[in-house]
Parts: structure tokens; sequence; C-alpha cells
């Protein structure tokens, strides 16, 4: 039997908020995007439509997608998939008030994220909202603390003014789930283009320097963690880099190692202080991998071509890139 999300008797517009749709990019997608989207279909106020923007279809296995007639699965290959650009793609598909970006691994703690997400825009100014990521401290207690510290329990509205009391944490925005008003997003060209990583930082940055704000959403809540390797980890801050250099405007002004400094100071005073002390080597061990990366990223112009791919999560971003280089 066809279900559907956007039945008539808990529509969006009774929110008085006007409707949502949701765009997920999904590669390889497990059954974490099928628990996704049947947590989708049974929020307080439920997405109009999805739009899955898929990479590579011989990869797409999900059958729950078959279920629901509101559904759109659009395949690209690895080489066209692009952080801001396929996202842009799957937007504009899309004419809805609010557009709610989530990745394939993003699973709503409840069925008020929506909800929760929608309900600071009343405020005209906001124009980005991000939800709270939780991890499970019996699955990955570091990943758990890293989600404590960067997604604490009180929700925030920033604006240009917070720059010097938050730094870069001003413009810290995730498309692991965030939500954007439609006229800031357009207002703004959509999310940068030919993006390695940080669309979402990026785009908030933006938005902040046009004198819009973004909130951190901490009722707003999905599950949400990597289990990465030290060099999955050096990889993707090799990205993190490379994406902050090859960026413009407020966020080229504020420096992002202090945070980082920060963050294992704090993690390895809470280890001490909640006896998981043995945990401390294995904080200093990542961090070193993660610094390195950072290192390296911010450098990758005088690095060779064969070490970028090697250093990078998203080799095919560099086949694109060199390949648009030598067009111009």
């Amino acid at each position: 039997m066809e279900n559907t999300i956007g039945q008539e008797n808990r529509t969006q517009e009774t929110a008085g908020m006007g409707t949502v749709d949701v765009i997920i990019p999904t590669y390889h997608p497990d059954a974490k995007f099928d628990k996704i989207i049947k947590r989708l279909e049974k929020q307080s106020i439920p997405p109009r439509h999805i739009y899955v923007m898929n990479t590579e279809d011989n990869f797409f296995e999900s059958q729950e997608v078959e279920n629901y007639s509101n559904i759109t699965v659009t395949h690209i290959s690895k080489y066209e998939f692009d952080h801001g650009g396929t996202r842009n793609r799957g937007a504009a598909m899309s004419d809805a008030d609010f557009l709610l970006f989530l990745t394939q691994d993003a699973v709503p703690k409840d069925h008020h994220l929506l909800e929760h997400l929608l309900e600071p825009f009343r405020d005209e100014q906001v124009a980005a909202v991000y939800a709270r990521q939780m991890a499970d401290p019996k699955e990955n207690y570091l990943e758990y603390y890293t989600r404590l510290f960067n997604y604490p329990e009180k929700s925030r509205k920033k604006t240009k003014e917070d720059i010097e009391e938050l730094g870069i944490k001003t413009f810290f925005c995730s498309n692991v789930c965030a939500m954007y008003r439609r006229t800031d997003y357009e207002a703004q060209g959509g999310f940068a283009m030919h993006a390695i990583f940080n669309e979402d930082m990026m785009m908030a940055a933006d938005l902040i320097e046009a004198g819009k704000a973004v909130y951190y959403a901490a009722r707003a809540k999905v599950w949400h963690w990597h289990d990465y390797t030290a060099m999955e980890q050096l990889r993707r801050n090799f990205d993190v880099a490379v994406s902050q250099k090859q960026a413009a405007g407020l966020l080229t002004q504020v420096k992002s190692e202090k945070e980082g400094m920060r963050l294992v100071a704090k993690t390895c005073g809470h280890l001490l202080v909640h006896g998981r002390f043995y945990l401390i080597p294995k904080v200093i061990w990542m961090s070193g991998f993660k610094f390195i990366g950072y290192k390296l990223g911010q450098n990758y112009g005088k690095l060779p071509h064969s070490w970028i791919r090697k250093l990078s999560l998203n080799p095919t971003f560099w086949t694109a890139y060199w390949d648009r280089q030598m067009s111009l």
C-alpha cells in the first residue's frame, strides 16, 4: 500500500510557517537511510517532498523509497558530485518555503525534528537553523563528548555581533541537519559551487555578513557520529583546510586553530574528571593527525597532485577541479 508523508490532516501550513522539502545527498546508503525516511514520515510536521540526490545508481539499494509517492531520486556520477552544487540541484527541484538538508546517516531522534527546526524562523532575521547532533556514549565515548562540546544543550542565535566572542564558532552550521529559509538561501545564490567541504559554513558566513542570523536549535536532535581512523581524520581535516583556503568573505578572517586546541584541552580535562584517563593518549594521537591534515590542507597548492589525491577524502573532487583549471 502506498504511503504519503504530506498527509492532509497534518500539513505544514497548519503550523503557520509554510512548506518544507527535504534534500538528502546519498552514496551507498545503508539501513540508517531507510530509518530516516520512516522517521520523517512520522514527524509532527512532515515534509511535503523528499529529494534524494544519489551518487552512483548501482549503489542505491534502498527499498523504503518505493513505499512513498513523494520521494524523487536523482542519480548522478561521482564526477558530478559536489558538496555545494549537488545540494543546489536538489533545492532547484523544490519550490518550498524552507529547505531541510540532511545527510544519509543523520537519524531524527524523535518526531519533532522539523517542528523544532521551524520554530526559530518566526524571527525574520533568522535565515538558517541547524540541529543538535548526538552520539551514543556506549558506542563511541570520544565522539559523544565532542558532540557535547560542539552541540551544547542550550540554543543560541548568532549574528555578526557575536564574532568577537565566538570567533569561528559564529559561522558554525552543519548540513548534516540544517534548514534554510528559501528567500535567504536564494539571495546568496545557493551554496558555493565546486566546494570540497564546508559549504554550510560558507553559507552561514555569507548570511551573517548580510546581516542575517544563524540559529542553533538544541531541541532539534539527530543521532550522528563517525568512527574515523587517524588517517581518515587527517584526510578530513585536509579537506576542511582546503575549503577554508578556497573560501571568501568573513570566513577567511577568523582563525580556527584556537578552537581545535580548546577542544583538546576540554576533552582531556573531561576524561580526567570522569575517570576515563586511558582515552587521553587516543585524544592526543588523533589530534596530532587532525593538525597534520589541517596544515597540509592549508598548503595544498605547494603539493604534487598525486599527494593531494591521497590526502583528500574526496579524490574525485580534484579530477573535476583540475579539469576546470585547465579549461580557464
